[in-house]
């Protein structure tokens, strides 16, 4: 499929590297496009020579069947505002997370303000893990691939980030409709605060066998 990043940082360069690796076409964008350029080449190198573009925010949000956003919270609507109409009626995926410890508002979630941005077809993945973990092939933990929850309303634009999920060797798993979206960025918000005090934040919860299920 095509997929259009919004974005030309880490989580653009991880993901949309390894999207083209699967054999997806893929055009990221950024605020400068000599910077976006160079980085579309470098990942066009690092995924076997799978050509990925680069493009304006208008130009990746009109290229992409799929798009997915991977800007700083704080530049966040400047860039919907400028990704224009194309986003509407169109699976986005939302990749962020509030900035700094203080950062998340619960009672301002960031995925449904996407939507209301938008009017895309908004899905919530792959907020959990720094963007390390997605430069894995695959990340596979003790034996087991990583689960990915996809937090969406519309079914087809779930099942279109599910197969995306499954080209990174992940596993995706559902985390019910849009609204619940603000219980992965909280859940982010917290499992980053226990990483950055040095606790193993995966220790937190047993496995399903003594889940109680």
């Amino acid at each position: 499929m095509r997929i259009g990043i919004l974005g030309a940082g880490g989580m653009a360069d991880a993901l949309g590297t390894q999207w083209a690796r699967a054999g997806h076409e893929v055009m990221i964008s950024g605020r400068d496009a000599a910077t976006t350029a160079h980085r579309a080449a470098r990942m066009t190198e690092t995924a076997r020579g799978a050509a990925v573009r680069a493009g304006n925010w208008a130009e990746a949000a009109e290229f992409g069947e799929v798009t997915m956003v991977a800007v700083r919270q704080a530049g966040l609507g400047d860039v919907l505002r400028a990704a224009g109409a194309a986003l509407r009626g169109k699976p986005l995926i939302d990749v962020a997370n509030a900035e700094g410890p203080g950062g998340h508002d619960p009672a301002r979630p960031i995925a449904p303000m996407i939507r209301e941005h938008t009017g895309a077809h908004v899905v919530k993945a792959f907020n959990l893990c720094h963007v390390d973990v997605w430069r894995m092939t695959p990340p596979v933990f003790d034996g087991r691939p990583l689960a990915v929850p996809l937090c969406g309303d519309d079914p087809a634009a779930l099942a279109a980030v599910r197969a995306l999920v499954t080209d990174l060797g992940c596993t995706p798993v559902d985390g019910g409709g849009l609204e619940r979206a603000a219980l992965l960025e909280a859940t982010a918000t917290f499992m980053i605060g226990l990483w950055f005090g040095g606790a193993d934040a995966q220790a937190v919860l047993p496995p399903l066998s003594h889940a109680g299920v």
